[in-house]
């Protein structure tokens, strides 16, 4: 015998998928809709080639049934996809087969991801701190600076101010001298990510510091 399909046995934990046996002895597993596209049957003879090309077409398989339950969690950037499937082990070739049956059906869009991102993020988040995140989750910074550049620069000054004066009551309780305070606002509004000119403007007006700097 040689290269012979000596038993096509189900799995008992998975039966979707089934294990191969070539010369009596276990070759591989792969998933049943494998079995029926290259309509695999016992004593059936495959050649090595055909083997890899259907070990190849199982790990694809896997691929894209890891990346549906990566998205099905909450939607993801191209990069962040990629990889996830790559730290998984899955083939570079593969990975970029299942990025294009992913855009195909439009379950991978950068766009939409960063026009999402900004609309939940932007009521409490700079400008520089949404760009930050968004670059780390593989977006590109042309994408980026498209969409943010979208946002009405009062419309950020005033979500600005609304997050400046909630921080400004709380530290108000806690500190009286005024430059400490407006300091300590001023921190805590870089932080968060808002241009320096705009935040100093904000603080001045909370703190009413015309001279502030």
């Amino acid at each position: 015998m040689e290269n012979k399909i000596t038993n096509i046995e189900v799995q008992k934990r998975n039966k979707k998928r089934v294990n191969i046996y070539i010369d009596e002895e276990y070759k591989f597993s792969c998933d049943t809709e494998i079995i029926y596209k290259y309509n695999l049957s016992k004593g059936q003879h495959i050649d090595l080639k055909d083997l890899e090309e259907i070990i190849n077409e199982d790990n694809y398989l896997k691929a894209k049934a890891a990346a549906f339950r990566i998205i099905e969690r909450s939607y993801k950037t191209e990069k962040e996809i990629e990889d996830k499937l790559i730290q998984k082990g899955f083939d570079k070739n593969i990975v970029e087969r299942i990025k294009k049956l992913l855009r195909e059906y439009d379950f991978m869009n950068d766009v939409k991801y960063t026009q999402a991102f900004i609309k939940d993020n932007i009521k409490n988040q700079g400008n520089k701190k949404i760009q930050y995140n968004l670059s780390k989750k593989g977006v590109s910074e042309s994408l980026i600076k498209r969409e943010l550049g979208k946002i009405n620069k009062e419309d950020m000054e005033k979500y600005a101010t609304v997050i400046a004066e909630k921080k400004y009551s709380q530290l108000i309780k806690r500190e009286n001298d005024t430059w400490k305070l407006s300091n300590k606002l001023t921190s805590f509004l870089l932080s968060k990510g808002y241009e320096y000119e705009m935040v100093k403007a904000i603080v001045r007006k909370i703190t009413n510091i015309s001279e502030y700097e």
